[in-house]
């Protein structure tokens, strides 16, 4: 069961649907209530699954290995008395109606969570009588007991709010949680997708609620940043109204840069410019930009405070990109020093600085291409990037052959922009590069350029010409072969095509 449902998360293929259809008339045929219930939870716990197979019983036949629709089994067999909850489940998604409305009883008559997911799919169906009745079934099961049916309920909901008829399920839902007692919707904030505890918590909090505590513990410790930014928000404004900084302050300091805006925002409200003005060297640039709005009123120059702590032994790093963004090109003396610090950071920042100060000088920092840190080589070729033409020719390919990861990326990138021709050998380099993800980018990028290529009638714009020479389309030619079996049939093709098509003696 897990293997067919895994199957259809990776690919969403017709067959894959079919086959998992199959296994689970075979689940129900075994007429086991426990393995019947986790089958069916396993369906509703991969994002979207309920939803295509309820799309693929309506438009594709259900065929089984003696190719008997698979429609007509699940019609057959399901009874509203004595069938379990698969074949309910498979008879809700069923094209006649009058079937649709019979799973529909029998899912209110013995409900379970397990089809509660079906059965907001139903609440939103287009056909009358069937929505009628499952809306008030849903409606019934989610008042008495919200507790049991809200966690099944709650995803699917959400999943069909943007749908036609779709947002009844979403409206009961709201209704259940605020009649619901406080341990529901505690589990409900503490558990599911980041979706579900964000609809759970405005709802919570435009019922008042939660108290600043739990403000601020939202704010420092959950997982979400969407929550955490409400969090922040809403106990930094109660914490304004009520005049307490030490909330403010405690907020100011914690490892999320979001939450210490907001905070930082209200300590500015309540006339706290000083405490801000401590944030000038702070890692985000959002914080800074607030600090240094801040340190203005108080009289402080932002820009002579990082001039001066760029010249101590460990400068701050966001006091490096702060000097950037308030200094102008005579700053770089201060910077050009940092690229030879001993520590990773610094250096990656003082690259960083030079280039918004476009102070860049290719020789410069062209050594630290090859420094151990990878943040430094991920800065130092975005910074080389618009200086290429000062590069040696041949210095991006030794870079792409490299053993180092990040050295491969960094030639990929500086390679990129030099022509089709460059972008395309390179691309196919990448292919077959042992790194998955370098080799997924290049497999993407040849797609897209032979898909470009490819001559097409509805095409309003020229195709990208390859201009090449003999040897240079034979050596493409070759590294398409090689790279065939990663790119797949269809890439293959239309590149096979266009190269025959950009041959030189063509």
């Amino acid at each position: 069961m897990r293997v067919a449902v895994d199957d259809v998360a990776g690919a969403g293929r017709w067959e894959a649907l079919d086959h998992l259809v199959e296994v689970l008339l075979e689940v129900d045929a075994a007429s086991d209530e426990v393995v019947a219930r986790s089958a069916l939870t396993l369906v509703a716990g991969v994002a979207g699954l309920v939803a295509w197979l309820d799309g693929h019983a309506r438009q594709a036949p259900w065929y089984g290995p003696d190719r008997e629709p698979a429609s007509r089994r699940v019609g057959a067999r399901f009874s509203v008395a004595t069938s379990g909850p698969v074949a309910v489940a498979l008879a809700s998604m069923h094209r006649d109606g009058r079937i649709r409305e019979r799973a529909v009883a029998a899912m209110v008559a013995r409900p379970c969570p397990e089809v509660m997911p079906f059965l907001v799919l139903r609440a939103g169906d287009w056909v009358r009588p069937v929505r009628d009745r499952a809306r008030a079934g849903l409606a019934l099961l989610l008042a008495d007991d919200p507790g049991r049916y809200l966690p099944a309920v709650l995803p699917m909901a959400l999943r069909l709010d943007a749908r036609r008829r779709g947002g009844f399920a979403v409206t009961q839902i709201r209704a259940a949680l605020m009649s619901a007692p406080a341990q529901v919707w505690c589990g409900l904030l503490g558990s599911g997708g980041h979706r579900q505890r964000r609809f759970v918590f405005d709802t919570v909090v435009a019922q008042g609620w939660l108290r600043l505590a739990d403000y601020v513990t939202c704010a420092e410790t959950d997982l979400d940043v969407g929550i955490r930014v409400r969090a922040a928000e809403a106990a930094c404004r109660e914490a304004v109204w009520t005049r307490r900084p030490g909330v403010l302050r405690r907020l100011a300091r914690s490892v999320r840069a979001e939450v210490r805006v907001v905070a930082l925002t209200g300590l500015v409200r309540v006339g706290q410019d000083g405490d801000v003005a401590a944030y000038l060297d702070d890692d985000a640039p959002l914080v800074r930009a607030v600090a240094r709005d801040a340190a203005r009123r108080v009289g402080i120059d932002a820009r002579e405070h990082y001039r001066t702590t760029v010249c101590v032994g460990e400068p701050a790093l966001g006091a490096i990109v702060g000097l950037a963004e308030t200094g102008s090109a005579a700053d770089t003396p201060l910077l050009r020093p940092l690229l030879s610090h001993p520590q990773a950071k610094v250096r990656a920042q003082a690259v960083r600085g030079l280039r918004l100060l476009d102070a860049v000088v290719a020789q410069e920092v062209l050594p630290l291409l090859r420094d151990p840190s990878p943040a430094v080589v991920r800065e130092v070729t975005t910074a080389l990037r618009p200086l290429t033409g000062a590069l040696p020719p041949g210095l991006p390919w030794e870079l792409l052959a490299d053993g180092r990861v990040e050295l491969r990326r960094a030639g990929y990138r500086l390679l990129r922009g030099r022509g089709v021709d460059v972008e395309l050998r390179a691309a196919l380099m990448l292919t077959l590069d042992p790194n998955p993800r370098l080799a997924e980018r290049g497999k993407a990028d040849v797609s897209r350029l032979a898909r470009d290529g490819a001559r097409t009638t509805w095409r309003r714009t020229p195709p990208p010409e390859l201009s090449v020479t003999a040897a240079q389309h034979a050596e493409l030619a070759a590294l398409a072969a090689r790279a065939a079996a990663a790119l797949g049939e269809d890439t293959s093709r239309m590149l096979t095509t266009w190269l025959a098509h950009s041959r030189p003696d063509a």
